[in-house]
């Protein structure tokens, strides 16, 4: 199983149409048919909706490489990732122990990035930020 997790938090001055949207995007991303569970909303202890946390489980890595190039993912990427002031991945979980699962992982965005770089650019656009 991998869990992925990101935990995020709103431009300052964002609506709650615009929040909810993304809020909406982000369960829509994690309904994908090779997510084995999931959870989305707001940070435990975060009362003024400051941070919130995306989180998907995923069951090995022909799973996560359906999921990242899943319609609703490629589709959601653009839409949600111009909206946080910021965003922190991780971290991940594995309970897969091989030395180089996060090599492979690694693999697999890049190969989503070349394939969709409109999205790739949007989450670039946030670690740099």
């Amino acid at each position: 199983m991998i869990v992925h997790v990101l935990r995020f938090a709103f431009e300052e001055g964002a609506t709650g149409a615009v929040r909810e949207h993304v809020l909406v995007m982000m369960r829509r991303t994690a309904s994908a048919v090779s997510v084995a569970s999931a959870t989305v909303g707001r940070g435990l202890g975060e009362e003024g909706g400051g941070v919130h946390a995306y989180c998907v489980g995923i069951a090995g890595l022909d799973a996560l490489r359906r999921y990242m190039h899943d319609p609703l993912h490629v589709a959601g990427d653009p839409q949600v990732a111009p909206r946080p002031a910021g965003i922190a991945f991780g971290p991940d979980l594995f309970d897969d122990v091989a030395a180089d699962l996060a090599a492979r992982i690694l693999a697999l965005h890049e190969d989503k990035a070349a394939l969709h770089p409109h999205g790739a650019a949007g989450l670039a656009a946030l670690l740099t930020a």
